[in-house]
């Protein structure tokens, strides 16, 4: 038996209001790069679905470029460490490197492919220039008195770099090695966003928070014109050239991004993200880049909400948008209409998307989502529930991917929810245990523990305690809908995290916060099996396939396990599946495919061979 990774349904690039998020494309316009929590994602741009990530950094990432060969990706992350990689397996690691003492806000490597420049905010310095290969000094970034916040180096010789900051000024060095050559101040008139040069070398661009764009000579660093002046109304974040050097893109957080001719200075392409007539926040648009190597004219931009926009010239509407998560992905459900093709998943902000496991793209729910972190899903009869950390419980109509317009409002922080058969919602709470119907609350039963978890199949309800390491279990009259107390299940030593019942209901798994998952016949509640206990941290989720002969299990140890009832001893183990752990997991299409989510925020899908 084993489990290997079939594909990604990636996470979404990290994004800070505010700030620019630098996005990266391979030589050939097949991939694009970018950071996430503490991962890199290089992801096709023509099928989503097709990832590889990253996971060699050890604190939260914020940038990452390909190199002009495509052979090696350079990553910055908070702690000012640069890792060197190789761009194929997103494995093998050339070298990491201490550039400054905090956060890399960018990278630019020279046309070939041997230096990179890294720049952000530091103590002693704002930036550095070293060679991939050993990261021996090749100059220094000098000429700002605040963080630097993008860098741009020329590909053709002589070589020149540009660096902007929130001092207002573009710096420009003469290299290699790098050095400070001149200063352009005075343009800009506020922190200055991004700069890049024109793939022929001739022109560079700053934009900035001023709403100006600048145009340069590539060679010298002078100053030639400023174009578009009063067109955009926000900061402009991000800006990416053609591959003709003729034409420029920009990205604004006036939700619109646009093309430029830069001989005119004309904007000669815009579009708009959001609807029409609208303000929203999380429409600003953040990043941009124009892939070279392709033929179409894509450009794609990145809302402030993680969306990626795929924009094609000619066309106002983005052909496509790749949505997906930037938060840790807290819940995982199945869908009770989709056979396991359907999943559903809540991150940390509250974000709710739904995933269609065939194709691997995900889609935000509409409608009035949670505010805060996703506790937990359950699916009955074409609805989903969920309930979150912004105490109400929402209603999820999976034919039309929409949330219900009534909530409910719950009476304190939710712990856990359960369907049953019989049209049940039932919530642990933190002192009680609520049942509902739709949106009707029938009743609620005080308790002397404080709840921790909670499943349910038919009649029969159990809930763990958190805090005297027990499960209770309860009935569920159909007719009165009070719940009676019936057994307490006192084996764990350690208070109860996760609880699943087998889809035939003969069997009841419950995993502790020792990593200890014990499973019980309901028949007469005695223990089926105690020895599925490889887990090191606390169990987060267990899901039982469709047969009940094999578990799948999640935990903060960041690894998933697959258990057989039949044979205890026999496992498999899908180790580090997610950094800050699996947070989700559940069955898909079947007998042979499993799903996990977790601290990453990526939807991850296993293929399962050799299951007996």
């Amino acid at each position: 038996m084993s489990i290997e990774i079939e594909k990604i349904l990636a996470a979404a690039p990290a994004t800070t209001r505010g700030q620019p998020t630098q996005l990266s494309c391979d030589p050939k316009g097949e991939r694009i790069a970018y950071a996430s929590g503490k991962s890199i994602f290089l992801r096709s741009i023509d099928d989503p679905s097709l990832c590889k990530q990253y996971t060699g950094h050890t604190t939260t990432t914020i940038v990452a470029k390909f190199s002009p060969s495509g052979f090696w990706v350079a990553s910055g992350d908070v702690s000012g460490k640069v890792r060197v990689w190789d761009a194929v397996d997103a494995v093998n690691t050339k070298g990491e490197f201490a550039i400054i003492s905090g956060r890399i806000n960018d990278l630019a490597w020279d046309g070939d492919s041997q230096r990179v420049i890294a720049v952000g905010d530091g103590r002693e310095r704002f930036g550095h220039c070293f060679t991939a290969d050993s990261g021996n000094s090749v100059g220094e970034v000098s000429g700002h008195s605040k963080v630097v916040n993008a860098v741009a180096i020329r590909q053709q010789r002589p070589l020149r770099a540009a660096t902007v900051s929130d001092d207002s000024t573009m710096c420009f060095l003469h290299g290699p090695p790098f050095k400070f050559a001149s200063k352009a101040a005075g343009l800009h008139k506020g922190f200055v966003m991004g700069a890049a040069f024109s793939p022929d070398g001739s022109a560079l661009v700053t934009v900035g928070a001023d709403r100006r764009i600048q145009l340069y000579d590539g060679k010298t660093g002078e100053p030639t014109k400023q174009v578009g002046e009063g067109v955009h109304t926000g900061s402009i974040f991000a800006v990416s050239w053609a591959k003709d050097s003729k034409r420029f893109v920009t990205a604004s957080a006036d939700q619109t991004v646009r093309v430029w001719d830069a001989e005119s200075g004309e904007c000669v392409q815009t579009w708009r993200v959001g609807e029409e007539g609208s303000v929203n926040v999380a429409d600003q648009q953040v990043g941009v880049v124009w892939p070279h190597g392709r033929t179409d004219g894509l450009i794609i931009s990145l809302s402030l909400s993680g969306d990626l926009n795929y924009l094609t010239e000619g066309s106002d509407k983005p052909a496509k948008v790749v949505q997906g998560h930037n938060k840790s992905v807290t819940a995982l459900g199945v869908t009770s209409e989709g056979k396991g093709k359907i999943l559903t998943t809540g991150s940390f902000d509250g974000k709710v998307c739904s995933w269609d496991v065939s194709t691997g793209t995900g889609t935000a729910v509409d409608g009035q989502a949670h505010s805060n972190q996703v506790t937990q899903f359950a699916s009955a009869g074409g609805q989903t529930y969920s309930v979150g950390w912004d105490d109400t419980l929402r209603t999820i109509q999976e034919s039309t991917n929409n949330f219900l317009g009534n909530s409910i409002k719950l009476p304190s922080q939710p712990k856990g929810i359960a369907t049953t058969s019989t049209g049940r919602t039932i919530v642990a709470l933190n002192d009680s245990i609520a049942v509902y119907a739709d949106t009707k609350h029938l009743t609620q039963l005080p308790t002397d523990f404080t709840p921790s978890v909670i499943a349910a199949h038919g009649s029969t309800v159990a809930v763990g305690a958190a805090n005297n390491n027990t499960v209770q279990i309860y009935t569920l009259s159909s007719s009165s809908n009070t719940l009676t107390p019936s057994h307490t299940l006192s084996t764990s030593t350690s208070p109860i995290s996760a609880l699943s019942f087998s889809p035939d209901g003969t069997h009841l798994a419950a995993g502790n916060a020792a990593g200890k998952i014990v499973v019980y016949k309901t028949a007469n509640w005695e223990v089926a099996t105690d020895r599925w206990s490889a887990h090191t941290a606390r169990v987060l989720s267990i899901a039982w396939n469709a047969v009940g002969t094999h578990a799948i299990s999640g935990a903060l140890d960041t690894n998933v396990h697959v258990w057989s009832l039949a044979k205890p001893g026999s496992r498999v183990k899908a180790a580090n599946a997610h950094k800050d752990g699996v947070y989700g997991v559940a069955w898909v299409e079947g007998h042979t495919r499993v799903a996990s989510t977790g601290g990453d925020a990526a939807v991850k899908i296993w293929g399962l061979k050799g299951l007996q």
